[in-house]
């Protein structure tokens, strides 16, 4: 194993090699992408055949998440987080974090089938109520000009289980798409794609549950107006009256959020930060027993771009594959930003899929305060 210098010069050589600024928020990790930047970086997975895992958590994804861990991990997984959903960008500017415009889903796809390319993106459609697959195949292929259908596929309303056994699998593959649209519900859709990602032959998965309704023309999407005010949900519920329990449900969710959490946290962030020091500094202790590895974090971890830390747990992750374990001291730490703490759940996320320990260690009452008004204290703390 190469030797890590313990010099912070270390972290920010590869800041340039990282494009994945990362911030915390509502107890989930988000990219700091513009809408035009997840189309770029979904294109360049197709283009590279990189798999790329996209989660679009809304407000429905944040409040089940916090009662369904796997449904938790598997938006922490994911290769691409995007706020979908305007009481998630609400909820960032009341809190400074730069999640400027609203990355809906069903967006970004529309924009995909709307632009023209050399090579059409290929699409199989998995899931939908009765024959909305195969409608939104058709469809597609129909007015597309950037997207042709390649396979759809309605695999009924069995468990997770019977949904993935070799045969699912096997046309899926057979089919070669660039781009896997699930419809399951977020919950079962998000569980599929995490018990099968690594089986699928496929660039870009993502559970994006209405384009299949959107493309098959079953539903009318809300017009421009109604989206950038953020009552979609109220047109939603005129096409699909069923909602509204569930939207009513999330709605008061919310409201007791912003009260207990959300609104406090703005002002306790405020305090601590007239107190905290300038800088951050970073340390590396690799001299440790059994290939273990210590960072030393202090002063304020305050991460202007989202990139500095991010950038070496980047270095760290390439370097430290075969690591057993990565301790962070944080005693000397005063503050830390959302964009810290989004950075570290990624990497505590990518340690623990590669069968390693992460933990964090010495983190004083302010810092344990600071990640429990986040909703991060029960993931990160835990051993």
């Amino acid at each position: 194993m190469q030797r890590l210098h313990s010099e912070e010069r270390l972290f920010t050589s590869y800041i340039k090699k990282t494009n994945r600024p990362c911030w915390s928020l509502l107890g989930l990790p988000f990219d700091q992408v513009e809408p035009e930047q997840a189309v770029d970086i979904i294109d360049q997975a197709i283009k590279t055949k990189r798999k790329c895992f996209l989660s679009t958590p809304n407000l429905n994804f944040i409040v089940q998440s916090k009662s369904d861990e796997s449904f938790y991990e598997s938006v922490i997984y994911s290769d691409l987080v995007v706020a979908d959903g305007m009481p998630v960008i609400w909820t960032a500017k009341l809190l400074g974090i730069p999640l400027n415009s609203r990355v809906a889903g069903s967006s970004l796809f529309e924009t995909l089938q709307n632009k023209r390319r050399d090579k059409p993106i290929s699409v199989f459609f998995f899931g939908g109520e009765g024959c909305a697959a195969e409608e939104a195949a058709e469809k597609l292929n129909r007015n597309s000009v950037g997207m042709i259908a390649c396979g759809a596929l309605n695999p009924g309303m069995g468990s997770v289980e019977s949904m993935s056994d070799d045969a699912i699998i096997d046309q899926i593959n057979a089919a070669e798409p660039d781009f896997l649209v699930v419809a399951l519900g977020a919950k079962k859709g998000q569980q599929w794609i995490m018990q099968n990602r690594e089986k699928l032959n496929v660039s870009v998965i993502s559970h994006l549950g209405a384009v299949v309704n959107f493309v098959g023309d079953n539903i009318q999407r809300a017009p421009l107006r109604w989206q950038k005010l953020g009552l979609e949900w109220v047109w939603r519920i005129l096409q699909e009256p069923l909602l509204w329990k569930r939207y009513l449900i999330d709605g008061l969710w919310f409201l007791r959020l912003m009260a207990t959490k959300v609104f406090p946290l703005a002002i306790y962030q405020k305090m601590l930060l007239r107190k905290a020091s300038k800088g951050i500094s970073i340390k590396i202790n690799n001299d440790l027993p059994g290939g273990n590895v210590e960072l030393v974090i202090s002063g304020s971890a305050i991460i202007e771009s989202g990139r500095l830390l991010k950038s070496s747990c980047r270095k760290i992750l390439d370097q430290l594959e075969a690591c057993p374990c990565i301790s962070i001291n944080c005693s000397k730490l005063d503050y830390i930003d959302s964009s810290a703490l989004g950075t570290l759940m990624l990497l505590k996320a990518n340690i623990k899929r590669r069968g390693g320990d992460f933990g964090l260690f010495g983190t004083s009452p302010r810092i344990n305060r600071l990640m429990r008004m986040h909703g991060v204290d029960e993931f990160l703390l835990e051993q």
